[in-house]
């Protein structure tokens, strides 16, 4: 099956949005290909029939694109990360993630017209966080053997690493709304790097008077079954090589002019920084130590905030 027929069995209908989308879909996808910007599976990949397949290969299709736009000199190496940005000398690899919707309720994903439906809080936090520790790993190594890129030396000790996240097969209501933000307001890249846990308020059991809002710090997350989950990567220093997470929610509206709902939550404890501004994003977050104990978190407007402001992105 061709690139085309397979564009066109996927998105099939003869409206005149329709036809665009697919004309748009096929030219980006052919322009990544023949530009050698994915593997030589990539076609394979956009050609199948299984969704987190196709969705993976699309995400880095997407991510490249926004990287276009940005005016960023990238590359697809022959190994190692997807992506590797060229910024002022440095080299800046980014290894694109879409992850697969494992014990997220039928109920959110594909809901019965009508029904009342449950934010799906946990499970997103465990599919966020499995990619982190897997290309930790992937990044690292391990002691039994795996040699990851720092390893082979296909990543420099002083090259930047940002893990792009899509979190497209996760959204609820038939997939029609992004899917960045958690239970606490903040994205779910803050939640499971910063064990920022939701808004809680405290009672004084004797006045009853209740204290201001504020978030709870939840430094681990319980699972029905087994160990609970970290939820402090960014805290630790184990992931000091993770320079960022750029969660970045892109579907094919993105090749029409869609601005993606995107965030990039900085690492404070890397010692090679991606800088503040260069990844498109509408906000990014970067922590700020008070003590040894404390920090703050600031959010501070990305690139594309002001973009978004006038596309009636942000309200």
């Amino acid at each position: 099956m061709s690139l085309k027929e397979a564009i066109e069995n996927r998105y099939p209908g003869g409206n005149e949005q329709v036809v665009l989308l697919r004309e748009n879909l096929i030219a980006a996808c052919q322009h990544y290909i023949d530009a050698g910007l994915g593997d030589q599976n990539a076609e394979r990949r956009l050609c199948s029939t299984d969704d987190p397949t196709y969705w993976q290969q699309l995400s880095e299709i997407l991510v490249a694109h926004q990287l276009q736009l940005a005016e960023l000199c990238f590359h697809h190496p022959k190994e190692g990360p997807d992506f590797c940005v060229q910024h002022e000398g440095r080299r800046i690899w980014i290894e694109v993630i879409t992850p697969t919707p494992a014990n997220v309720p039928e109920a959110w994903l594909a809901p019965a017209n009508g029904s009342v439906r449950d934010f799906p809080t946990k499970p997103f936090y465990f599919v966020g966080l499995q990619p982190l520790r897997k290309r930790q790993k992937k990044l690292l190594g391990n002691d039994r053997g795996f040699r990851g890129y720092l390893t082979t030396g296909i990543v420099a000790a002083d090259d930047a690493y940002v893990i792009a996240i899509n979190p497209r097969l996760l959204r609820g209501f038939g997939g029609a709304f992004d899917c960045i933000d958690g239970i606490s307001q903040f994205p779910f890249a803050v939640e499971a790097t910063f064990a920022v846990g939701p808004l809680q308020v405290r009672i004084n059991r004797e006045t009853l008077e209740g204290s201001p809002p504020e978030h709870q710090r939840r430094m681990l997350i319980s699972k029905s079954i087994g160990k609970a989950v970290p939820a402090d990567t960014f805290l630790d220093q184990r992931f000091i090589p993770i320079s960022a997470i750029w969660a970045i929610d892109a579907d094919e509206g993105t090749l029409m002019g869609k601005i993606p709902r995107s965030a990039v939550v900085h690492n404070p404890l890397t010692t090679n920084p991606v800088p503040i501004g260069l990844l498109p994003s509408q906000d990014e977050y970067i922590a700020r130590t008070l003590d040894d104990e404390n920090y703050q978190l600031e959010r501070i407007q990305g690139r594309l905030s002001s973009v978004a402001e006038m596309a009636g992105i942000i309200k």
